[in-house]
């Protein structure tokens, strides 16, 4: 038997899963595109009851876009460990809490660590940066 510690890995550790509407905005359903949306695996946000959104800059981030249905619902992981994909340019420091980031072209849905001197980030700001090795998947703790 493989000795399970020749691996270092957090897949699905204490993961939670939560459905919410989306606001079929920034977050839309489509048949063609895998788990019903080309924003799957994305930062969502809390926007307003029940109903989330892509993770604007210096949001709170709520999870990760899982699945979208087509009865607007959508899966999203909301504790445990995961890989989210780090901003256009963010700064990535393990042991640092995470809030929302952009893209290069602007696009909403991705994470960078806490700007500590923003009072307003501090507030929202959760989890933890566990590797940010790789940018486009950033293992997270929420």
């Amino acid at each position: 038997m493989a000795d399970p510690r020749d691996a270092v890995a957090f897949d699905g550790i204490d993961a939670t899963y939560e459905t919410f509407l989306i606001d079929n905005s920034t977050i839309t359903y489509s048949a063609t595109v895998a788990n019903g949306s080309s924003k799957v695996g994305l930062a969502v946000a809390l926007s307003t009851h029940k109903t989330i959104e892509t993770a604007g800059d210096g949001e709170e981030v709520l999870g990760k876009l899982v699945k979208v249905e087509a009865d607007n619902k959508a899966v999203v992981q909301t504790d445990g460990y995961m890989t989210l994909p780090g901003g256009n340019g963010a700064t990535l420091t393990p042991g640092k809490k995470i809030v929302g980031a952009l893209n290069a072209s602007s696009a909403e849905g991705y994470i960078r660590e806490v700007a500590t001197g923003t009072a307003a980030e501090l507030g929202v700001a959760r989890g933890m940066i566990i590797d940010a090795g790789t940018t486009t998947a950033v293992i997270v703790r929420l």
